[in-house]
């Protein structure tokens, strides 16, 4: 099986990091902290176009280096990669949003992700909607938190959709919500056993 997996909201706990560091901005810059938890990331606070710019200029690099990997994530992917699946791992991350490291977002993260012991087959750096890449590298399954991305990919592929206040209402025919990685390797092995059944 080939399986999908996204870094931020996956890999990374975004929703409590995104909480923590701007509420940490509203009160470094005199803001009323104000949060609506349905909302995705600076989305959550409403921020100006301005607000979201400095805000992620201030702590995108602190993120992407010292945020750590979701507990048991590291293992279960070995688990699942010594068991024979093939990982990809699909991310939106880009080269932009980092001031003083212009250009090494890419090689940021493949450091991340070998100083948490997340191993994997392939990484892609997705431009635009992950759906090609999903096509292209004939993904079997996506682990996802992005409520648009779950609800675009779902018309393809099983979505694994990584619980968090902000995609709390995104239901689907193909959509299966999981809250932890061993609830992850649960539902990949239910759905193993449903395939060699049909």
């Amino acid at each position: 099986m080939r399986i999908g997996i996204d870094i931020d909201g996956v890999l990374t706990n975004l929703e409590e990091c995104v909480l923590a560091y701007a509420s940490k901005y509203c009160y470094e810059h005199k803001l009323n902290i104000s949060i609506n938890p349905k909302l995705m990331e600076e989305e959550a606070f409403g921020f100006t176009a301005n607000q979201t710019t400095e805000f992620w200029n201030e702590y995108l690099l602190t993120y992407v280096v010292n945020t750590k990997a979701r507990q048991f994530a590291p293992e279960i992917i070995k688990k699942l990669k010594e068991e024979g699946n093939e990982i990809y791992i699909i991310t939106a991350r880009n080269e932009y949003g980092l001031p003083e490291h212009a250009g090494k977002m890419q090689d940021l993260t493949k450091k991340w992700l070998k100083e948490n012991d997340i191993i994997y087959d392939q990484i892609i750096f997705s431009k635009n909607s992950k759906l090609q890449n999903i096509e292209e590298n004939k993904i079997d399954i996506m682990i996802e938190d992005n409520p648009n991305n779950v609800l675009e990919l779902s018309s393809i592929i099983p979505m694994l959709c990584y619980h968090s206040e902000y995609n709390a209402e995104v239901t689907g025919d193909k959509i299966t919500r999981v809250y932890s990685w061993y609830d992850i390797y649960e539902k990949i092995e239910s759905m193993k056993t449903k395939r060699r059944s049909i």
